[in-house]
């Protein structure tokens, strides 16, 4: 995700008043279509999502490490969505854009606290497959609770003082006009491209920031998978090639497509489509309960447990 940004340096003019707010142009237009399908895909995510926290919780067959990071994971997305979704929602109904400075960089912060941390996480998880899939005499024994919780904190305190510094350095620039986004929220290069200041050390610590917190986390995946993927084809089994890739699709999935988003978002020339934008920042936390779900047996059944009903399969095991 290499950020782009056209910067024009010396645009600053002592006579322009300092602005104090930006105007975010999000989606214009039909209020009365775009509300309702916002909610509900805001409520979508917050069931889906909440369903996988209670369900991974409450039962005991899910108490495994590679549960414990999908239960982090599913209430990341929650907050993710939850900084992005109110604030265009509320801005379809008031019709006012309007977003200050103070509240951008709040947003700013978050967007990119929540979404560093989730690339820690993507890939505290293929290490996780990969423990279990290269070493599984030892797996329980290195992927205990204290490492596992670990991990996860870590994915969060790690990206916590870089985010507030960069964060800060974006919001420490001039702003003297235009003041309007053309996006749905306060991401780094539309912002960076209304500042009227020197943009060197601002796109230096972007290009940083993106090699640390975006791309070793993805070599760190591909490093994992090369390993389970070699370690998956010397299996004797073709029965149980099939089961230790199942336990890998749905990661597979959920990274392919956090990642291919954000490509197709941030290494385009121009600035980032904003309707391209809303598939890694909604689209992807309302798919990733679906992924989860639909192509994992151990969370269906726990769901029919939940519920009160007796998995599908197993009662068919039981007339055989």
């Amino acid at each position: 995700m290499i950020l782009k940004v056209d910067a024009e340096p010396g645009r600053y003019m002592q006579n322009q008043s300092a602005v104090k707010e930006f105007i975010l142009l999000g989606f214009q237009g039909h209020p009365a279509l775009l509300f309702p399908a916002f909610l509900a895909t805001y409520l979508a995510i917050l069931l889906g999502n909440g369903l996988i926290l209670v369900v991974t919780t409450c039962d005991s067959a899910l108490r495994t490490p590679m549960y414990f990071f999908l239960r982090s994971l599913s209430g990341l997305e929650m907050c993710y969505t939850s900084v992005l979704l109110p604030k265009m929602m509320a801005n379809l109904v008031t019709g006012d854009s309007s977003i200050s400075l103070q509240a951008c960089a709040t947003q700013m912060f978050f967007i990119l606290f929540l979404g560093g941390t989730e690339c820690f996480l993507l890939a505290a998880m293929a290490y996780d497959r990969y423990l279990a899939i290269c070493l599984p005499l030892r797996y329980v024994m290195i992927m205990n609770h204290r490492v596992r919780a670990g991990l996860v904190a870590g994915s969060f305190a790690i990206n916590l003082p870089m985010q507030l510094v960069q964060t800060g350095l974006i919001f420490s620039l001039p702003f003297c006009g235009p003041n309007v986004i053309d996006d749905f929220f306060c991401d780094i290069p539309p912002v960076l491209n209304l500042a009227c200041a020197d943009l060197f050390l601002n796109e230096l610590a972007v290009y940083l920031e993106n090699i640390f917190f975006v791309i070793l986390p993805f070599v760190l995946i591909l490093v994992s998978y090369m390993y389970i993927t070699r370690a998956i084809l010397r299996m004797p089994s073709k029965t149980g090639r099939q089961k230790a890739f199942s336990t890998c699709s749905s990661h597979i999935t959920v990274v392919s497509l956090f990642y291919g988003s954000g490509m197709l978002v941030y290494l385009q020339p121009k600035t980032p489509d904003k309707v391209v934008s809303l598939l890694y920042t909604i689209i992807i936390p309302l798919c990733n309960p679906l992924i989860y779900t639909l192509r994992n047996r151990e969370v269906k059944a726990a769901l029919s447990r939940l519920f009160g009903r007796k998995p599908s399969f197993e009662v068919a095991s039981e007339l055989n």
